[in-house]
């Protein structure tokens, strides 16, 4: 462990040996279409399927009516009137599933789905959550009688807000964004589980099989145990394959009704107009401080866009609340949020699911902070960043933070970025009067990993021919869980990485499990093959010991197998010790028992040409820390991964609905995202602090990236922008967007110019 290890997943990616759904057609497949809402919000009168009936190899085609499913479990503590049907009767978003059309092939259910005619009593469509809150707006459910899906208050009480000189207030927006995986939505389901002939099995792009297996049994009305879920190869998750679709559901209920396989592939378009959508924040910041720079107290009002389904996404203002303070020793937090319900997708957790608002909008008020005091920026953060000394600790809004030193972090990315260097170089540019504007741009930021998901099944059995097979109940969609956890038990038991096998992803062949959300799966599942495989170590030094007639203190790891200390040549394999164990295993679940927070700095720098808006990313640092780093290989690409996202959302990225609900960018023409030669060569670096929650040291670092780096990139436009008096924009900086901010602020420029002059002329 620690070695910059070669992934075991590659191979079988880059030659195509990997089967992803959409590769499955088992014989006599049926295939499935969705007829989708046209209109963000109305009533369906009527559903005519006469003409699509008569296509060609078209099965049948379904409306709401026709499916006896029960609704989707909310899961959190949200009214029941919000719950969702997999088909409906009410349109509350563009690309609301209507209709199912099954057929032979998957271009007579499209053809059919063509063909299927809607009648529609459109109602006014709700896209702005103020306005969704407004008295008299359009319910987008009428038995819920509010727009709001639930509140979350922590107040402090009016004394606790004091001992300040000043108060830097401002709006920052969370713009919504896109999941979108490499591969869209999938799903394959086949009657039958096992040998018994019952049930269903089902193929799909999930990041939790067995969450999945619970909603699809409990739509059935099927014991868990009769379905059985499968997560093959994934192309990319994010966050947004954490969530069992309603047509994962309907695929289920039509293979048990029909007796055949049924198979749905998402299209480009479909996936974003209906997968679930992240981010969507309005935050509303107070900083109250001393005229030294001391940080007093933090006032946050949240109004989150959830969409036309609030399901977790309601949920997700508690992790803003939880990072509100982030790294900084701020001893008062207020924090408000609302989550309203709008017609457009649904909200659901997307790489760093709360924690990437809390650290924009936390890193912004900051540097609104130190314009303010007309202090550096760099040295403000310093005044206020907790220091090692202080951990454990528990903060204002109650996150029980491990273990952090986030001046070391800082310091190391200043150092990386030739942080003097850049603003010198600045400061010639600004006094030439440059066209090209550098900005230089600055966040420290911490998150949680893990956050209520502290549990993890993890076995580890020695086979009888010496191999070993681990089971997990994570589920990778790329992050490397396969060489990770093979490392783990070379490690500890010394088995080289291809006697290995890996199972996760099957709900037959793993009993349980949490599934890969929240940055949770080394530090939680890799904890469960950890101490899984110590004890199968124990046993078979135990073992060991009597076969080679030795002490169990002096049984060591050798090649292959168990052997005396000092004495290679006296080892008994793993084959001898399974054999003579009559089977040599161990299970567990592990609990750690709290999040970890892992944290870092990261340090930006950008160019913009004032004539055109363009905006260029030259340089990104990264200076991230995931506790005990196990793989540096494996990180450094989750860290990569993760920049390009935080990177996307600040310059490219955003889903855009015009003011009736219908999305603007439905396919990747207009839905903007960098190709790599678009990107620098990201610069990163590590320190090590490790956690002491778990026997790895491990912390999450799948969404550090993302985290850390779309303030820096927002700090270093509006640094930037700066001498132009811009002193604040929304993202995305598209080129557009920022050249009319430009132009806008020289047109006052020289408004202010001309009266000046003529004033003084007067």
């Amino acid at each position: 462990m620690g070695n910059a290890v070669l992934r075991r997943e590659d191979p079988d990616l880059l030659t195509g040996a990997a089967r992803f759904v959409a590769d499955m057609t088992p014989a006599g497949t049926l295939h499935l279409a969705f007829v989708r809402s046209t209109m963000a919000h109305a009533r369906i009168d009527d559903i005519d399927t006469a003409e699509a009936r008569h296509i060609a190899g078209v099965v049948d085609v379904l409306t709401a009516g026709d499916l006896a499913i029960a609704p989707q479990p909310l899961f959190i503590a949200l009214p029941p009137e919000l719950s969702r049907l997999p088909l409906t009767d009410k349109a509350r978003y563009v690309g609301d599933p209507i209709a199912a059309v099954v057929a032979e092939s998957p271009g007579a259910a499209a053809d059919g789905a063509g063909l299927v005619v809607v009648d529609y009593e459109p109602l006014p469509a709700v896209t702005d959550p103020f306005a969704a809150l407004a008295p008299g707006a359009a319910l987008v459910f009428e038995s819920h009688g509010s727009n709001q899906a639930s509140e979350l208050k922590v107040n402090a009480d009016a004394q606790s807000l004091a001992g300040h000189d000043l108060v830097v207030s401002g709006r920052i927006v969370n713009h919504r964004m896109a999941a979108a995986p490499i591969e869209p939505s999938a799903a394959l389901a086949v009657p039958g589980v096992g040998a018994g002939g019952e049930g269903v099995t089902l193929w799909c792009t999930t990041q939790r099989p067995h969450d999945t297996r619970d909603v699809v049994a409990a739509a059935l009305e099927e014991p868990p145990d009769r379905v059985r879920v499968i997560a093959p190869a994934v192309g990319g998750g994010f966050g947004a394959k954490g969530s069992a679709y309603p047509e994962f559901v309907v695929a289920a209920w039509l293979a048990r009704r029909l007796g055949r396989p049924v198979r749905w592939v998402e299209t480009r378009t479909e996936n974003l107009t209906n997968m679930t959508q992240g981010r969507d924040h309005v935050h509303d910041v107070e900083l109250g401080l001393t005229s030294d720079g001391r940080f007093c107290w933090l006032r946050t009002k949240v109004t989150a866009d959830v969409g036309a389904y609030p399901g977790i996404g309601a949920l997700l203002p508690f992790f803003t609340m939880t990072m509100a303070s982030g790294p900084y020793r701020i001893p008062v937090v207020d924090f408000e949020s609302v989550s309203v319900i709008t017609n457009k997708a649904p909200v659901f957790p997307l790489r760093g699911a709360g924690r990437p608002e809390a650290t924009v909008s936390l890193e912004r008020i900051v540097d609104l902070t130190a314009a303010e005091l007309g202090m550096d920026p760099v040295e403000l953060r310093r005044r206020n960043l907790l220091t090692s000394a202080e951990f454990p600790l528990t903060t204002p809004t109650g996150a029980n933070m491990d273990s952090g030193d986030y001046a070391r972090g800082l310091d190391l990315a200043l150092e990386t970025a030739g942080y003097e260097d850049l603003r010198a170089e600045q400061a010639r540019r600004r006094a030439r009067g440059d066209r090209k504007l550098l900005g230089i741009g600055v966040s420290v930021y911490v998150e949680v990993t893990a956050g209520g998901l502290y549990q993890e099944f993890g076995s580890v059995t020695v086979e009888r021919d010496g191999t070993v097979t681990v089971r997990v109940g994570t589920s990778p969609q790329g992050q490397g869980h396969v060489t990770a956890f093979s490392q783990i038990l070379g490690e500890i038991l010394g088995v080289a990485a291809e006697r290995v096998r890996i199972i996760c992803g099957d709900t037959a062949e793993v009993p349980t499990g949490q599934g890969t959300v929240a940055s949770r799966s080394l530090q939680i599942g890799g904890s469960a093959v950890w101490t899984a495989a110590n004890e199968v170590l124990d046993k078979a030094r135990l073992l060991a010991a009597g076969i080679l007639e030795a002490g169990v203190a002096d049984i060591v790891v050798a090649p292959d197998g168990l052997a005396v200390a000092g004495v290679p040549a006296r080892t008994v394999s793993w084959a001898e010790l399974s054999a003579a164990a009559g089977g040599l295993a161990a299970e567990t679940d592990f609990d750690q028992g709290e999040a970890t927070y892992p944290f870092g700095a990261h340090v930006s720098v950008v160019e913009i040409d004032a004539d055109t808006g363009d905006t260029r990313l030259l340089r990104h640092i990264a200076v991230d820390d995931c506790g005990r780093i196990l793989n540096p290989l494996l990180v450094q690409g989750q860290v990569h991964g993760g920049i390009a996202t935080g990177v996307s959302q600040a310059l490219y990225e955003q889903s855009v609905y015009d003011a009736d609900g219908n999305p603007r960018n439905t396919n990747f023409a207009d839905y903007a995202m960098p190709a790599a030669s678009e990107l620098p060569r990201f610069e990163t670096a590590h320190t090590q602090t490790p956690t002491p929650l778990n026997p790895l040291g491990a912390k999450g670092i799948g969404e550090s990236g993302t985290i850390g780096s779309t303030p820096a990139v927002q700090s270093a436009v509006l640094d930037a922008l700066e001498p132009l008096g811009i002193t604040h924009l929304d993202m995305p900086y598209t080129p557009e967007r920022v050249w009319r901010a430009i132009a806008a602020a020289e047109s006052a420029t020289r408004r202010k110019a001309s009266s000046d002059t003529g004033v003084m002329a007067s």
